[in-house]
């Protein structure tokens, strides 16, 4: 903060004290800092992806490990991969809705918990690359997805998260 102080146009009046405009901008910088903590942001971040896979998720299913029928019709009938030369329809429907369904229940529960947080980051950045693959005119909400997964799994899941939790545990155990 100091650095930019230094750089902005000295318009300070000559006894030293800060223009209006310098400390309205660092009081804001400081507002900013103070709100936007790095494992509030992390938090943030991880549920943020969370949302849109668990209620495409939810909405698979009838019961436990029971897909109902408009997930499979749509991986059956709607749904098709655009590849180079395609579109093409998605290889065993039945299966691919399941492990799809699946996905968007297991990868958004890990990362709202933040367990195994990495991991279900790059499971959703998996995920998104098919939908992409599926709704290529999709790709302003897709490559936000993927700016997300990717923010999760290269800087880990924050204070806020069970993945700290265990490693503090699992650090005093071996202590």
């Amino acid at each position: 903060m100091s650095d930019m102080l230094h750089s902005m146009p000295h318009n300070e009046p000559r006894n030293g004290t800060l223009s209006p405009l310098t400390r309205l901008v660092a009081t804001a910088d400081g507002l900013v800092r103070a709100v936007a903590q790095p494992d509030l942001v992390q938090a943030v971040l991880r549920v943020a992806l969370a949302v849109p896979f668990w209620r495409s998720g939810v909405l698979k299913w009838d019961g436990f490990l029971q897909l109902n029928d408009t997930a499979i019709d749509l991986f059956t009938q709607e749904f098709m991969l655009h590849l180079p030369g395609g579109p093409y329809p998605f290889p065993m429907p039945a299966v691919m809705a399941f492990l799809s369904g699946c996905g968007e229940i297991i990868f958004p529960t890990l990362l709202v918990f933040g367990l195994a947080t990495r991991f279900a980051g790059l499971g959703l950045l998996f995920m998104t690359l098919i939908v992409e693959l599926t709704v290529p005119d999709g790709w302003p909400i897709h490559i936000t997805w993927a700016a997300m997964a990717l923010a999760i799994m290269r800087y880990g899941p924050g204070r806020l998260s069970l993945d700290r939790l265990i490693a503090r545990i699992s650090g005093a155990a071996n202590s």
